[in-house]
């Protein structure tokens, strides 16, 4: 602009000039005084985080050392066991056993291989070889083993190490050998000779020695052959090396299958850098179409859904579609992946006291934080003199299910709101997704198929096409308060991208808020998915994948019995639980049940609000516990039908959910358990009576439950929940004296709790960024009695109540303004009569001036005018009718001015939908989403058939816990004839034969069973820890590359674009 006046004041024209040099900054700088703004703080994290560098490059270099150290014990231990089986040798004299053993560690991997394979065909459904090539392959699998036993058998053995390690270039095995010779065989005199004297170590020191300095060089002092030596082990050293270093390097996706690097699935275990570098696919040419699969562009619909969201989460979930927006520009670079985002707001609409057709004061908050959030991120320049940017015109668009509002983000993308009035469509959350899967996937994917067949391409070209982009969209389901960052969503991008059979992902869920409640649920979301989701994923499928934040491939949406089952009504009582008070839940049941996986990524964060109240938490878990019992029954139900279908579950993991399932049954008796020891300790009562007291509280809440109202519920548990907190902590304690009091820690109970807090703080510290929640893990344990006892009461016997339970808030007033205006008219009013008509309400006032007024129920049409009374000579007026009616009234007027006013300087211009969205809209609301009738006939019918359920269920669900306590009782009464008489042994490990330990076996059987669920989350955890680990370091070390090479190319356009525009 500058140079465009200078021109003309070249050319003379200085009048002209100054006119628009007065109207360019008039218009284009923000004025003088406008000089502060508000802006919510923006935890970006685009640019690597303060000391990630470091980490990354520490934790490489130490995985790098590891891999050197395990390589040079492997290589080294192997050589030595070979030097031992030397005949001349003077370690052992038995040299057949030690043959044995490198036999045995040759033929490992092939064994364990044939297991897997084993497994693999006889649980997983795979696909048997034929007869050619398993004869092929085993054929080559014997020669390759006969010359590795051959070469490592007979003829290493009669070298020396120098010679070994010229003719292998490199030998390695596992580097636990000597572990593996102990845990495999028990051979007395080899164990004697090699183990259990120190001189042994003298003796193999003396055969290595004796082998390397029994060439001449050494013994004459060959100073040119040493060397020459030196120089082939260094030459050989410096060739794995540039190997390893080539390998590294390949073009490669992040978290690339093993069976994609390599051309067999075998390794060598005498030979392993051998069989590892020479197996390596270096061009990968078998992949090429894999390749062009991943370099395809994938399209992710952000999918939100909203309700009564305050301001403050409103602004998260847009703080975070706009930091994709940034990310991932609509012209980038990338080339990978683009964003459309889509917010679902429900029950939006409401008529004002004059009958209009306006949105709520929610649907208004919206609109505004939008343009607050846009206008953040649009204002890149903080300069003094910065320009303002002139923002686009954005679209509203009355619709036939309400509204939607059509934004152009700051970069391109595009946000589009959907207001959803309930008079018209289906309102609540799994109506809301269903309208976004047929909008998306059934109409927008499928219609530009048919118009490319329209077109004139080809039939077989435009399936392939709809198949290419089926495979490559996304749906990214989110609640109106989800938090997450650009990387969380790539993280979930990885294991769709890489892995087809996975439908769906979740990433680590974080409550925020703040209170006791919250802390509470801090610890307990950290145990659930430290421990149940990574296990859930190791061992199988994760069960739940929550709607708050997840990854959907849209192939596994559209599956059959997946969607099309998704939009069935709940017409049973049963329906009701499962369907619609955890439809994310049941979701990921369709997808398992079809025989898609579920897969979890840990370092995939996302934050969104938690309950902070005590009965907006009870009336949460109200809805999901049933919910959840529901569904994992469902699945349990047809597990044999699921473990053929899907490949990632097998009948282990089925036995492994029924015990889980098992567990969470019992948990109100195991918790009464806990406190009756608490009495029996503390107040020296007989462990029967301390089980009757601690029986009869949870007994009498539960006849409460039955005869009270929800609200009364909720406020007698939060009492009991404090008194419990004490008891609690009793509970605690008497565990402790009773390990002070036996003088002893190896007890089941001592051991039981050891073992569980060893457990929760070795978790935590392989969670770094998360270990600062142990604090909490207090809180959760003087919770356990509410969380597990009192809740467990509360959701069953309310498990016929199927109201959401949260984010309610009172009913908007009714059409007409009928408070304010009888309280206008009352003082007037000289005849007043009320009557019902079909499903009209009338109201008939005569005032002063002789005019009658009638109000309109919310479910009337605006214009519809009140027929003349032929008794009465007066006049009858709608409320909401105008003097002078228009005879064609537009009855989206109102609430479009009212968001055009609400939106300010981003403006808004009306605009409509083109015919074939709009019949498409008609059909779906009709087939699918057309507002239901209430019957009530029907209704009553349901509300008896769900008082039935919760009857059938509360009596199995208690009547389990009462036969675990009954029987714990009676094993008590009998006494010690019973049970498990074990000797006392102390920490110093002594045994005192003389003192016993009387254990009931129901208990011990229990603490065992509970231990071994324990047990086997804490192993999986450990190994998803090392794989979210690699995936982690993968991202980091190619997202940070790639993001600084193209994101600059990708603004540097998109700004040229709009200077252009603006100069235009």
């Amino acid at each position: 602009m500058e140079e465009v006046d200078m021109e003309y004041l070249k050319s003379g024209d200085k009048e002209w000039d100054m006119e628009e040099d007065l109207k360019l900054r008039n218009t284009t700088f923000r004025k003088s005084w406008d000089c502060a703004r508000e802006v919510p703080t923006i935890q970006d994290e685009q640019k690597p985080r303060k000391m990630l560098r470091f980490v990354h490059f520490l934790v490489t270099s130490l995985a790098g050392l590891i891999m050197f150290g395990l390589a040079f014990l492997s290589k080294s231990s192997f050589l030595i066991l070979i030097t031992i089986t030397n005949p001349d040798g003077i370690t052992i004299s038995t040299k057949p056993y030690a043959s044995l053993f490198i036999g045995v560690l040759l033929t490992a991997p092939s064994v364990l291989s044939l297991l897997k394979n084993t497994w693999k065909i006889s649980f997983k459904d795979s696909k048997t070889p034929s007869r050619k090539t398993l004869l092929w392959v085993c054929s080559i699998d014997i020669v390759v083993s006969l010359g590795s036993a051959v070469l490592a058998l007979v003829t290493m053995p009669h070298f020396d190490i120098l010679t070994n390690v010229m003719i292998l270039n490199s030998i390695g095995i596992l580097s636990a050998v000597c572990q593996n010779i102990v845990a495999g065989y028990n051979v007395s005199d080899f164990y004697t000779v090699f183990f259990q004297s120190i001189d042994t170590f003298d003796l193999i020191h003396s055969d290595v020695t004796h082998s390397l300095c029994s060439r001449p060089m050494f013994y004459e002092g060959d100073l040119l052959g040493q060397g020459l030596l030196a120089s082939c082990i260094s030459s050989w050293w410096l060739g794995l090396v540039l190997c390893t270093i080539y390998a590294s390097f390949l073009r490669i996706s992040r978290i690339q299958r093993t069976r994609e690097l390599f051309g067999l699935s075998l390794y060598e275990a005498a030979f392993i850098e051998q069989s590892m570098l020479l197996n390596t696919k270096f061009n990968i040419s078998k992949l090429k179409k894999e390749s062009i699969k991943e370099n395809e562009m994938m399209t992710i619909y952000l999918c939100a859904t909203m309700w009564h969201e305050t301001k403050d989460e409103m602004m998260k979930m847009l703080i975070s579609m706009m930091r994709l927006d940034k990310f991932r520009p609509k012209r980038n670079n990338f080339k990978d992946v683009s964003f459309d985002a889509h917010i679902y707001f429900d029950d939006a609409f409401q008529q004002d006291d004059d009958g209009n057709r306006v949105v709520n004061e929610y649907a208004e908050t919206l609109v505004e934080v939008i343009k607050e959030v846009y206008t953040i991120f649009i204002e890149e320049d903080t300069s003094t003199f910065k320009e303002t940017k002139l923002l686009m015109k954005q679209k509203i668009i009355p619709t036939t299910y309400g509204g939607r509002l059509q934004y152009t983000l700051p970069c391109g993308n595009t946000l589009t709101v959907h207001f959803k009035d309930k008079h018209r469509i289906r309102h609540k959350k799994r109506w809301s997704q269903i309208m976004y899967l047929y909008y998306l996937l059934g109409w927008k994917l499928h219609r530009k198929c048919y118009q490319d067949y329209e077109s004139g391409i080809g039939r077989m070209t435009v399936e392939e096409n709809l198949k290419k982009d089926k495979r490559n969209t996304y749906i990214l389901a989110l609640d109106g308060d989800t938090d997450f960052q650009p990387s969380a969503v790539m993280l979930l991008v990885d294991r769709l991208r890489m892995y087809p059979e996975v439908g769906a992902a979740c990433g680590r869920i974080h409550p925020t808020g703040t209170g006791p409640m919250v802390w509470y649920q801090k610890f307990e979301y950290a145990v659930g998915h430290w421990l149940q989701k990574s296990a859930e994923h190791v061992f199988g499928c994760v069960l739940c994948s929550p709607g708050c934040f997840s990854l959907f491939r849209a192939s596994a949406l559209m599956d059959d019995n997946i969607m099309k089952k998704y939009t069935t009504t709940a017409s049973e009582a049963g329906h009701y639980v499962q369907y619609d008070q955890g439809e994310d839940r049941w979701l990921c049941t369709l997808l398992l049940q079809q025989g898609w996986r579920v897969e979890y990524n840990a370092a995939s964060d996302s934050y969104t609000n938690a309950p902070q109240e005590f009965n907006e938490f009870y009336n949460q878990r109200r809805r999901w516990g049933p919910s959840t019992m529901a569904n994992t029954l469902d699945l349990l139900g047809s597990g044999e039908l699921t473990v053929k279908k899907n490949k990632s579950i097998s009948t282990l993991f089925i036995l492994y959910q029924t015990l889980t399932m098992g567990a969470s049954i019992l948990g109100p008796a195991t918790v009464c358990l806990m406190i009756a020891g608490s009495f029996s300790f503390v107040f020296d009562v007989s462990p029967n009576w301390s089980l009757v007291l601690a029986i009869v509280p949870p007994a009498i809440y539960l006849i409460l439950c039955y005869l009270l109202k929800s609200n009364t519920q909720i406020t007698i548990a939060a009492v009991m929940s404090i008194i419990y907190a004490f008891l609690m902590t009793a509970s605690i304690l008497s565990i402790i004296g009773d390990m002070v009091e036996e003088g002893t820690f190896v007890t089941p109970s001592g051991l039981f709790f050891i073992g569980i807090v060893s457990m929760y703080i070795i978790t935590a510290l392989l969670h770094p960024s998360e270990f600062h929640l142990i604090i909490y893990g207090f809180l959760y344990v003087l919770c356990i009695p509410s969380g597990y006892l009192l809740l467990a009461i509360y959701s069953m016997v309310n498990m016929n109540n199927v109201s959401w339970g949260t984010r309610e808030t009172a009913a908007p007033k009714k059409a007409g303004g009928a408070a304010a205006t009888q309280t206008k008219i009352e003082k007037k009013t000289k005849y007043e009569k009320k009557c019902k008509c079909c499903s009209w309400n009338l109201e008939f006032q005569v005032n002063e001036y002789e005019e009658v007024k009638q109000a309109v129920p919310v479910s009337a049409p605006q214009t519809e005018p009140v027929p003349d009374s032929p008794k009465e000579p007066l006049e009858v007026k709608s409320v909401s009718s105008d003097p002078d009616p228009d005879p064609n009234p537009d009855p989206d007027r109102y609430w479009v001015e009212q968001l055009v006013k609400r939106s300010g300087e981003l403006e808004l211009e009306r605009n409509v939908l083109n015919d074939d969205e709009v019949q498409f809209w008609k059909g779906l609301q009709e087939r699918y989403l057309k507002p239901l009738d209430e019957d009530k006939d029907q209704k009553k019918r349901i509300e008896k058939e769900l008082k039935e359920l919760r009857n059938k269920a509360t009596f199995v669900f208690f009547i389990c816990n009462a036969l675990w306590l009954v029987a714990t009782f009676f094993l008590q009464e009998i006494g010690g004839s019973v049970s498990i008489q074990i000797p006392k042994i102390y920490a110093n490990g002594t045994t005192d034969r003389d003192a016993k330990i009387f254990i009931d076996p129901i208990g011990l059987m229990f603490v065992i069973g509970f231990a071994l669920l324990l047990s086997i989350q804490f192993f999986a955890m450990l190994w998803h820890r090392l794989q979210t680990l690699i995936h982690f370091i993968a991202y980091q070390g190619t997202e940070s590359a790639v993001f600084k090479n193209n994101l600059n190319k990708s603004y540097e356009n998109l700004n040229n674009e709009k200077n252009l525009q603006h100069f235009l």
